[in-house]
C-alpha cells in the first residue's frame, strides 16, 4: 500500500510538469535571409521611417513660396500614437472679422466708400463669410410696367398672343401684361408688371476686357479668424491666438508660420493664392474657397505644442447672390436699389483630435505589434516546408514521431527478430 507522502508525489507529478516547444535550428542562409527581412519589414511597419507631418500652413493645390514651414520626418509610431487615448469630436468656436476699405469708381461722380460694413456678408462673423469683390447696380426701381429683357428667352414675343396675361416669365423679372411692347429698335419683349427698369445682370465690357474687379483693393483686407477649440474628454482648451496684453498687437501682425503662428490674421490675396488662383482673375466673376483649420494636440507634451494647421481649398470659380436696400422718396414712392454681388465665399471648418498616454491603447498597440512579428516564423516555417528543396528533410525533423513504450513481451519478440535476423546476415557472409 502506498504511503501518504508517496501518494501525493504521484498526484502532484504532471501537475508540476513543464512542456516545451521543440526548435530545429536549420543553416538555411536563404530562408534565415527572409527572416530578418520580414522581422524588418514588420519594425518597419510598427516603428518605421514615415511620411512628413503636415506643416502649420499648407496650400492646395499650388503653395506659395514663404508661407509653408518645413515639414519634420517623425516616427510612424510616434506620429499615429497608438499608445494614446483619443478625442476626435472637439467642440469648436470660430469668430471672423473683415478689416479694409475700397473706393469703386474713383474716376466719375459715381465713387462709392466700400468698408467693412458693407463688402462683408453677413456682418457678423460666422464660419461662412462672402467677401464682395464687383458688383452691378440697377438704381431706382420702383413697382410698375415695363418691357422685359430679351436677354430672357421666354420674355422675347411677336405680338400680343405670346404673352398670356398673368403668367410670370420664365426666368425673369415679373408677371406677363398681355402686351407685347417694344424693347428697343431691334428687340419686342413681353411687357410686364415688376420692379422697373428690370435688372441689368451684365457686367461692363471694359471690367472683362481689364479683367480687374470694381473693388480691386480687397485683395489687401485682412480676414481675422479666432478659433477655439475644446476636448471635452480631456477638459482641454486651446485657441488659435495669442494671449497677449498688447491691444495693438492684432492690428499690426500677419500670419507667418514662423514667426507669427499664433496671429490668424491672413491678407486675401495671400489665401487666394494659396489656394491655386489669382485675386485678380476670381474676384471678377466670383468664387468659392474653402479654409480648413486642423488641430492635431499630443497632451502629454506642454499645451504651446498644440498648433492649428491652416489650409485653403478652391471649391468654385463663380458665386454671385442679389441683395436690394429700400427707401421712400418725398412724394413716398416706394423704391430700391438693385445690386448683383460678386465675391469671394470663404467656408470655414475645424477639424481636430487630441491624444494622451493610456494604458489600454497602449497594451493594445504593443500586443499588436508582437503579433505582427509572429507572422514572419509562419510565414518562413511555410517556405522551408512546402518550398525548399529539402522539405522532407525538415519535414521530419520538425515534426517528430513520437510512439509509445513497448511492453516485455514485445521488446524479447523484437530482440528475437533481431538476432535471427543478425544470424541469417552471418551465415550469409560465411556462404
Amino acid at each position: 500500500m502506498a504511503t501518504p507522502a508517496g501518494g501525493g508525489a504521484a498526484l502532484c507529478g504532471p501537475l508540476l510538469d513543464y512542456k516545451t516547444e521543440k526548435f530545429a535550428l536549420t543553416r538555411n542562409r536563404r530562408v534565415g535571409l527572409l527572416h530578418r527581412l520580414l522581422q524588418l519589414a514588420v519594425l518597419g511597419y510598427v516603428l518605421g521611417y514615415g511620411r512628413p507631418a503636415a506643416p502649420l500652413y499648407s496650400a492646395a493645390p499650388r503653395p506659395r513660396a514663404g508661407l509653408t514651414a518645413p515639414p519634420v520626418r517623425r516616427w510612424v509610431f510616434v506620429v499615429r500614437r497608438g499608445y494614446q487615448d483619443t478625442d476626435a469630436a472637439p467642440r469648436v468656436s470660430v469668430v471672423t472679422k473683415l478689416k479694409g476699405v475700397s473706393v469703386s469708381r474713383p474716376e466719375d461722380a459715381r465713387r462709392r466708400l466700400w468698408d467693412a460694413a458693407d463688402f462683408s456678408r453677413p456682418p457678423q462673423g460666422e464660419n461662412v463669410l462672402f467677401l464682395v469683390t464687383n458688383f452691378i447696380v440697377t438704381d431706382r426701381q420702383v413697382q410698375g410696367t415695363c418691357p422685359e429683357s430679351p436677354s430672357v428667352l421666354d420674355g422675347i414675343c411677336m405680338e400680343d398672343v405670346d404673352c398670356s396675361v398673368g403668367n410670370p416669365v420664365v426666368h425673369g423679372n415679373g408677371i406677363k401684361t398681355g402686351r407685347c411692347v417694344m424693347f428697343n429698335s431691334t428687340h419686342s419683349t413681353c411687357e410686364i408688371f415688376g420692379w422697373c427698369p428690370v435688372e441689368n445682370d451684365t457686367l461692363p465690357r471694359a471690367l472683362l476686357l481689364c479683367r480687374k474687379p470694381l473693388l480691386a483693393e480687397a485683395e489687401n483686407f485682412t480676414l481675422f479668424i479666432k478659433n477655439t477649440v475644446n476636448f471635452t474628454k480631456f477638459n482641454f482648451s486651446k485657441g488659435n491666438t495669442l494671449q497677449t496684453n498688447d491691444p495693438t498687437y492684432f492690428k499690426t501682425c500677419m500670419y507667418d508660420p514662423f514667426f507669427s503662428p499664433s496671429c490668424p490674421v491672413f491678407r486675401i490675396r495671400d489665401m487666394v493664392e494659396a489656394a491655386g488662383e489669382t485675386f485678380g482673375a476670381l474676384a471678377l466673376m466670383g468664387g468659392s474657397i474653402s479654409v480648413r483649420i486642423e488641430w492635431d494636440c499630443d497632451l502629454d507634451w506642454p499645451a504651446a505644442h498644440c498648433q492649428p494647421r491652416y489650409s485653403f481649398i478652391l471649391l468654385d470659380r463663380r458665386y454671385n447672390f442679389r441683395t436690394a436696400s429700400y427707401y421712400w422718396d418725398s412724394k413716398r414712392q416706394h423704391y430700391r436699389s438693385l445690386l448683383k454681388l460678386y465675391g469671394i465665399r470663404f467656408d470655414i471648418s475645424v477639424h481636430g483630435q487630441a491624444g494622451k498616454f493610456g494604458i489600454i491603447p497602449a497594451a493594445v498597440s504593443f500586443g499588436t505589434g508582437i503579433a505582427f512579428l509572429g507572422t514572419a516564423t509562419i510565414i518562413c516555417d511555410m517556405v522551408l516546408l512546402y518550398l525548399d528543396a529539402k522539405a522532407d528533410l525538415y519535414w521530419k525533423e520538425k515534426f517528430e514521431e513520437a510512439k509509445p513504450p513497448k511492453g516485455k513481451k514485445a521488446a524479447a519478440a523484437e530482440a528475437q527478430r533481431a538476432g535471427q535476423d543478425l544470424g541469417d546476415a552471418q551465415q550469409c557472409a560465411l556462404e
